[in-house]
């Protein structure tokens, strides 16, 4: 088998593609991944056997802009060095995890006639995954109740999670961060790239929050600042040791993207969810946010209505719920999604 990966513009565009990769690799297979030249990709995946290949490529947006016309050049610039790759590397089957870097790659392996199984993360379809609906044969869900118009095989899988993630060991976790057992475990994360308004707020917030817990929070890159409080650990980024401090964590506060969501579901976390909101986003956190509060999965709190009082009422509620949340996290059933999507891949592939 030779497999050719695609995603990018943000690591959850990447990560979840990881155990995917993985699992080839450690059968023998060739592993090629592609993404954009920025750098993110190419670290994301640098500690794997894979061969990298960077492409141009456009963002995809949904609203007027004098950039839409650069970038549809870009597009089509990566769609003619995905057409010549493709011809190079002859993968068997393409996996995209989408981003948009994923439709130059998508539309050349239609073209050359190599099936596509794509992966959606998120509760509804992004647009480089809309985009790409016609030219793919397989589509993996995240959600069940994820809708996906047009004729491909639709297919529930869960998202993919890292097995440093699962494996995470909690002890290891606090002895990394050196803090004791004295409080809980408080770790606030706004993702990859880091959340702005979120930061400020809990900046704004620590001399509450540090009454009750030891603060992880992990800022995003270049957003750290001089601020020292006992009991407060501030990270750019986290990657390795990641799992064992999630696995240390008593609470969470997080974005809502379906990546970080899942990794909570599946390690049974307490999580105050702060989803972005419709205008820095498309609203496919909303979304997410939004089935995790109907199915008792996490407390929710709309960025807008966020402040200092309002994060600390709602952790107030989010202990409050303890009981409640943790029998339904206990009750929420999470596919093999890594096993699924290689089982369509596979099919494909033969």
């Amino acid at each position: 088998m030779r497999l050719l990966v695609v995603g990018g513009g943000s690591a959850g565009h990447v990560l979840p593609a990881r155990p995917v990769m993985q699992h080839y690799l450690d059968q023998g297979d060739e592993v090629i991944f592609v993404g954009t030249r920025s750098g993110l990709e190419e670290s994301l995946v640098e500690d794997l056997q894979v061969s990298f290949h960077g492409i141009s490529a456009g963002k995809l947006r949904r609203y007027l802009s004098w950039q839409n016309l650069i970038d549809t050049m870009r597009v089509a610039l990566g769609v003619v060095e995905s057409i010549i790759l493709l011809a190079r590397v002859r993968p068997n089957v393409v996996f995209s995890k989408g981003g948009f870097v994923s439709f130059p790659v998508v539309l050349a392996a239609w073209l050359w006639r190599v099936p596509v199984v794509a992966h959606e993360s998120d509760f509804s379809p992004g647009l480089a995954n809309r985009l790409v609906r016609p030219f793919v044969k397989t589509f993996c869900v995240s959600f069940k109740e994820t809708e996906v118009a047009g004729h491909s095989r639709v297919v529930h899988s869960g998202t993919p999670i890292r097995s440093e993630i699962l494996k995470g060991d909690a002890e290891a976790g606090r002895k990394l961060l050196g803090v004791d057992e004295a409080k809980p475990l408080l770790v606030i994360t706004g993702g990859s790239l880091g959340a702005d308004a979120l930061n400020t707020i809990v900046r704004a917030s620590l001399d509450v929050l540090l009454e009750e817990y030891y603060v992880v929070h992990v800022v995003g890159k270049g957003k750290s600042t001089s601020l020292d409080k006992l009991g407060y650990l501030q990270f750019e980024y986290v990657g390795e040791g990641w799992g064992d401090i999630l696995a240390a964590a008593d609470r969470v506060i997080s974005r809502a993207g379906a990546n970080a969501l899942f990794e909570l579901f599946a390690l049974r976390k307490l999580c105050l969810l702060v989803p972005l909101s419709q205008v820095a986003s498309r609203g496919d956190q909303l979304e997410n946010a939004v089935f995790a509060a109907q199915e008792g999965l996490a407390v929710v709190i709309e960025e807008d209505a966020l402040d200092a009082e309002s994060l600390a009422e709602s952790l107030e509620v989010l202990v409050n719920k303890e009981s409640e949340i943790r029998a339904r996290l206990q009750a929420f059933v999470l596919p093999d999604a890594a096993a699924t999507i290689v089982s369509e891949i596979d099919a494909l592939g033969a």
